[in-house]
C-alpha cells in the first residue's frame, strides 16, 4: 500500500554579521496553540505542484513570504525523509502523509533585519557549540561532550573510534566539515535532545518540543531543522576549498582582513594572515581597486574586489585555509 507523499522546502540561508557566522531562523505558529514555536526553525514550507513551476521559486517565494528576505545565491542540498523526523504534519498541512523535505542552501553578503516577526539571524554556534574552534578547542568538548560520548561508547571499539574521529579525542585532528557526522553521533547517542523527541514522533505520539537542553550539546530546533542547518554548514565548509562561494558572503568591495574574517566565520577555524594572503595572490581571484577603507578604525586597508568574470571564462577553484597553528 502506498502512502501520501508531500514534499516540504527547507532553506538554510548563511551569512556573516560581524565576526560571527549566522543562519536565517523563524518560529513557526503552533497551529493548536496559535503560539510560537518555543524553538526555532528554518524557513520552511510545502510545495505547490500547481502554484510553482520549479522547487527552487516555491523556495525563493515563501521564504520572502515568511521572512521579508530575498534570496541570492541557491542551491540545492539533499533530500530528508527520515520517519520520525519529517516536518511537523500540522506546520505544512500535510494531514496524515509522509513528507519528504528537500534542503537548500542559500547565501548572502549581508544579513539585514527582516523586519517580519519571529524571524532572526541566529548565530550557529547556538546550535552547534563545538565547532567553533577559532580561539582554539571548545572547552565543553572535554568538559562534557566527551565523558558523554565515551559513558554512551563503553567498550564497543566502533563507537569509540568514531567519537575520536569526529571531535578529534585523544589527539585525532579536527576535520571542519564533518558537521553533520557529528551531530548525528550525538543524535544517534541520544544527547541530541531532538532524539528522544523524534523517537516517540516515530511511534506515532504526540511528542513535544524539548523544553530543556543541555547547552554543550547545542539548541534543539523544531523537526529535522538541526540536521539540515548541520548538512547545510558542512557543505558549505567543503566547497570554500574547490569554489570560491566565500565572495557571494562579501560585499562588491572588500578589506583582505573582512575577508579572512568571512572565511573564520564559517570553517569555524583561526587562519594564518600572510599565508592566507599568500594562497589569494597565487588563486588571483581578487583585484585590488587602488582605493582604501577609512572606517578600519586604524591604518586604511586597500579594498578589493572579487574576479567575477573568471567564473565564465575558466574553471575557477576556491581557497585553501592555511589553519593558524596553537
Amino acid at each position: 500500500m502506498s502512502a501520501d507523499i508531500v514534499i516540504g522546502l527547507s532553506a538554510v540561508v548563511l551569512s556573516v554579521q560581524g565576526a560571527d557566522g549566522v543562519v536565517l531562523t523563524v518560529r513557526p505558529t503552533d497551529p493548536a496553540t496559535g503560539a510560537p514555536s518555543p524553538l526555532s526553525g528554518l524557513p520552511f514550507g510545502p510545495f505547490d505542484p500547481d502554484g510553482r513551476r520549479t522547487f527552487e521559486l516555491a523556495l525563493r517565494a515563501f521564504v520572502t513570504d515568511q521572512t521579508r528576505f530575498d534570496l541570492g545565491y541557491v542551491e540545492q542540498l539533499y533530500t530528508f525523509g527520515d520517519k520520525g523526523r519529517d516536518a511537523p504534519l500540522a506546520d505544512v498541512g500535510a494531514g496524515a502523509a509522509r513528507v519528504i523535505s528537500v534542503g537548500y542552501l542559500a547565501l548572502t553578503n549581508e544579513a539585514v533585519d527582516t523586519s517580519a516577526p519571529e524571524t532572526a539571524w541566529s548565530p550557529w554556534s547556538r546550535f552547534f557549540p563545538w565547532e567553533d574552534w577559532r580561539r582554539g578547542r571548545p572547552a565543553l568538548i572535554d568538559a562534557a561532550v566527551a565523558p558523554a560520548l565515551r559513558a554512551w561508547a563503553k567498550s564497543q571499539d566502533s563507537r569509540l573510534a568514531r567519537a575520536r574521529l569526529l571531535f578529534a579525542l585523544d589527539g585525532a585532528p579536527w576535520n571542519e566539515e564533518r558537521v553533520l557526522e557529528r551531530y548525528e553521533l550525538l543524535y544517534e547517542a541520544g544527547l541530541a535532545p531532538e532524539a528522544a523527541r523524534d523517537r516517540e514522533r516515530a511511534k506515532g505520539g504526540p511528542a513535544p518540543e524539548p523544553s530543556s537542553f543541555e547547552p554543550a550539546f547545542g539548541e534543539p530546533m523544531i523537526s529535522d531543522h538541526r540536521r539540515i542547518l548541520a548538512t547545510g554548514l558542512g557543505r558549505l565548509r567543503g566547497k570554500l576549498k574547490y569554489r570560491p562561494v566565500a565572495f557571494e558572503l562579501t560585499p562588491p568591495e572588500f578589506t583582505l582582513s573582512r575577508l579572512q574574517r568571512t572565511v573564520e566565520a564559517i570553517a569555524g577555524v583561526a587562519l594564518h594572515k600572510q599565508n592566507f594572503r599568500r594562497v589569494l595572490e597565487r588563486a588571483d581571484l581578487v583585484e585590488g581597486l587602488g582605493r582604501f577603507d577609512v572606517d578600519t578604525g586604524g591604518r586604511p586597508a586597500e579594498l578589493f574586489r572579487f574576479r567575477r568574470e573568471l567564473l565564465s571564462a575558466k574553471p575557477v577553484s576556491g581557497l585553501a585555509l592555511p589553519l593558524l597553528r596553537e
